[in-house]
């Protein structure tokens, strides 16, 4: 549970959010540039604003060296009609580099 406008604890994804990154793919392989080999959501927190903020773990390598993608997904509220959106990311990242509110880190 997250407090208003607090971040949520990490948690493991459940199918309907492993939906809204599954369906962002796209779009995260388009700023990078690249397709990703491997696509594995890992986890993610929460924030309840007007609609919701997640922050994603995405392993995108299986070669050994643990390659994440960390990326803010906003999802609108559903009365607005409007898809989820990336709206920052952080890449490339360590799977073992912390899930935080991206807005902390230095691009």
């Amino acid at each position: 549970m997250s407090i208003p406008g607090g971040w949520s604890h990490i948690k493991l994804f459940d199918p309907e959010v492993k939906k809204i990154c599954l369906e962002l793919r796209p779009e995260m392989e388009k700023k990078i540039g690249t397709d990703f080999k491997i696509f594995i959501p890992v986890v993610y927190s929460y924030q309840v604003v007007a609609g919701t903020n997640y922050m994603f773990k995405v392993l995108v390598n299986a070669d050994g060296d643990g390659v994440c993608f960390h990326a803010l997904i906003f999802q609108p509220l559903p009365c607005t009609g409007n898809k989820p959106n990336m709206t920052e990311f952080q890449y490339p990242k360590s799977v073992d580099d912390p899930l935080i509110p991206l807005e902390h880190l230095q691009k």
